[in-house]
């Protein structure tokens, strides 16, 4: 065999090496590991209704629209998981400027009794991955007048739901309070019930 036929042989055996070892033996120890130290996270943070069927994720947002329940962020990929990621548009560009308008007259149209100072930004913009399962406190407190006039819920009622439900800052210092739609209108579910 000549010099470059054993170097071939080497290369060869070298990409197969490490093929295996990062594209097969590396991912199914990590996912053993995970599978051990965390199920509900390597699972996917799964959230199960009554009867134990899967009703979504934590990680994942939904889209509600039912006029008794609390509505997540805009997503312009409507929550769908496998082509996560939206437009990274500049604040002037004109398709972004659209849908940002169109969310506010459907907020308005939702909300008839409050003006647009009531409205937080996150209930009219996407989140980065259009994933995004939370709002802030001040988007869910946003929409109790709704919910409230469309149930026979009090005001006050919903902002205790709302703060039983506010996830605080990481550490007590970093990133921001926020509340999980999916587990917040499961828990006021079983209030409308």
């Amino acid at each position: 065999m000549g010099r470059d036929e054993n170097m071939f042989a080497t290369v060869a055996r070298t990409s197969l090496l490490f093929m295996l070892i990062c594209g097969l033996i590396y991912p199914l120890a990590v996912t053993g590991i995970a599978s051990i130290l965390l199920p509900t996270q390597a699972n996917g943070s799964l959230v199960y209704g009554e009867n134990s069927e899967i009703i979504g994720s934590k990680l994942i947002g939904q889209s509600f629209t039912d006029e008794r329940l609390f509505h997540g962020r805009v997503s312009s990929i409507n929550y769908d998981a496998s082509s996560s990621g939206t437009n990274n548009y500049a604040p002037t560009n004109a398709e972004m400027l659209e849908r940002t308008k169109l969310s506010i007259v459907e907020w308005k149209k939702e909300n008839p009794n409050q003006t647009l100072q009531d409205l937080p930004i996150d209930l009219i913009t996407n989140s980065g991955s259009g994933l995004d399962p939370h709002i802030t406190p001040e988007a869910a407190r946003a929409q109790v007048t709704r919910i409230s006039n469309n149930t026979s819920i009090t005001k006050q009622e919903l902002l205790e739901l709302i703060e039983r439900h506010t996830e605080k800052k990481d550490w007590g210092m970093f990133g921001e309070e926020k509340v999980n739609v999916l587990q917040l209108n499961i828990e006021l579910m079983k209030l409308i019930l």
